[in-house]
């Protein structure tokens, strides 16, 4: 739960709460979604990847409290399990952006007097290098929104790989275009995975949800609007001309949606879904 009209910028409340109505203290509801991407040879799973962690479970209780998280587990270890995988499991992460909502998931479970630690033992780490230096040393605007403890146990583990701007990843390999956008934060990373019906683009905090696909509409938290909107056109542009779709991180009700354009030239997303379960490639 975060304050409605930091999510939405210098948008009025008049018009933000006709999509996500606020609570008494004018907090609207959020996801921290992740997606795993399971490549297969034939019928034999050769990887897992997993794009982004979500918030997890690190926080204190008072933290908690404080966003408004409303689950006491780690919810990304039981969605895991659900699908018979554990951590262990994971043989890659990709990190769109090192803030604690979409890469916190990487750490145990808060427990008192003790320090979480890192999870995903066999995983590589991808990240961009503009993004590493960025949570290396924050600006004052975003330094809270960093896990110093996290960045440290990155740097420690031995399986950080730090992409380039404009070039691929080696641990992901060919398949996998990441685009960079840097509107929120410098060096974010947006997979984009090749399906026979159109791309599918992991939207992370471009476009965080349905609502923010409409091209003016962006975040408080967004170090620079307009860039980010000439982003986001990009994006949408190229994704509407390829049949594509985005997966939404932020979004509690849309999970993945279609990019359309009208008449009026308008962006939004159709063949809505809740939820991102057995696409085939």
């Amino acid at each position: 739960m975060l304050d409605g009209g930091a999510m939405f910028g210098n948008a009025p409340k008049a018009m933000w709460q006709r999509w996500c109505k606020p609570d008494e203290q004018n907090r609207i509801r959020l996801g921290c979604r992740a997606l795993l991407v399971q490549e297969y040879d034939g019928d034999h799973l050769q990887r897992n990847i997993l794009i982004e962690a979500g918030v997890g479970a690190f926080f204190s209780p008072e933290m908690k409290e404080r966003f408004g998280i409303q689950e006491s587990d780690h919810r990304l270890l039981e969605s895991l399990a659900n699908r018979g995988l554990g951590h262990e499991d994971i043989d890659v992460v990709l990190l769109t952006h090192l803030h604690f909502d979409h890469a916190g998931g990487l750490l145990s479970a808060w427990l008192p007097d003790r320090e979480p630690r890192l999870l995903f033992p066999n995983a590589s780490f991808v990240v961009s290098e503009v993004q590493w230096q960025r949570a290396n040393d924050p600006h004052a605007r975003d330094r809270a929104s960093y896990i110093p403890e996290l960045i440290q146990a990155l740097a420690e583990s031995g399986r950080l790989e730090l992409v380039q701007v404009g070039e691929g990843s080696k641990t992901l390999g060919t398949d996998y275009t990441l685009h960079t956008s840097s509107g929120h934060t410098p060096g974010q990373l947006l997979p984009e995975i090749p399906m026979p019906d159109g791309p599918v683009l992991f939207a992370g905090d471009l476009i965080p949800g349905a609502p923010w696909v409409h091209l003016p509409i962006t975040m408080g938290y967004d170090r620079f609007p307009e860039q980010l909107i000439d982003e986001k056109r990009a994006v949408l542009e190229r994704l509407y001309k390829d049949n594509g779709r985005l997966v939404f991180t932020h979004d509690p009700d849309t999970a993945l949606g279609r990019v359309h354009r009208d008449e009026r030239g308008r962006f939004s997303v159709v063949d809505t879904s809740d939820a991102v379960a057995d696409i085939q490639a």
